[in-house]
């Protein structure tokens, strides 16, 4: 079944924010695939289904994703990224095969732990989206390298990036480079935190040259 595909995040009560932690980091616009088993998140499933509303994607720093960690044994970014359903599949009893697109940034003042497991937020502050910005010239190897990467991987039959491309944005082309750069994970959550877009691609740039990507 298919929750459809929202334009853009769904109006949500931030001040109780559902929160699902995760050893990984969602950027706006970007694609989050996950095989939902825990009944707290397979009730989160259902509940933004039924309500066609997100919730928040944060990065853990301490902690596990699965069930069995104290609350004191958990600690997570305070920025993270709106996530809304895209498509929603039950191949096997009591498992969900989830396909979220990544929404606004934003930031946590607090969060807390219901009885049932699931993190909500104490409040929630939506950050400003990237502004659109050209990339700048010196950065033009680093949009043309993406190009390549992305004909190179639907050669593959794997279409990693949501439509459309906008490699006339720096923010995008920077997330993008994000997502699939084997970068550490705290740098990956710094850079998606980052807002500046032009400052995040001239960083990813500095990346790949050091790497001789570019």
């Amino acid at each position: 079944m298919s929750a459809g595909t929202p334009a853009s995040p769904p109006e949500l009560p931030l001040h109780a924010l559902p929160l699902f932690p995760l050893g990984t980091v969602l950027f706006p616009d970007g694609l989050l695939s996950l095989k939902v088993f825990e009944a707290r998140y397979l009730d989160l499933m259902g509940w933004c289904l039924r309500e066609g509303k997100g919730f928040g994607v944060v990065t853990l720093i301490q902690g596990g994703e699965v069930r069995g960690a104290t609350q004191d044994g958990v600690r997570f970014e305070a920025v993270g990224c709106l996530a809304t359903i895209a498509d929603c599949d039950a191949d096997q009893p009591g498992i969900l095969q989830v396909r979220c697109h990544g929404g606004r940034r934003f930031e946590l003042d607090g969060a807390s732990q219901r009885p049932d497991g699931l993190w909500t937020a104490a409040r929630a502050t939506l950050l400003a989206a990237d502004e659109t910005a050209a990339p700048l010239p010196e950065h033009a190897g680093s949009v043309a390298a993406l190009r390549r990467a992305v004909v190179a991987l639907d050669e593959r039959g794997d279409a990693p990036f949501r439509l459309p491309l906008r490699y006339d944005d720096a923010g995008w082309v920077a997330n993008r480079w994000c997502e699939i750069l084997p970068i550490p994970l705290p740098t990956r959550h710094k850079l998606m935190a980052l807002p500046d877009p032009v400052a995040r691609l001239g960083l990813v740039d500095g990346f790949l040259r050091r790497h001789k990507i570019v």
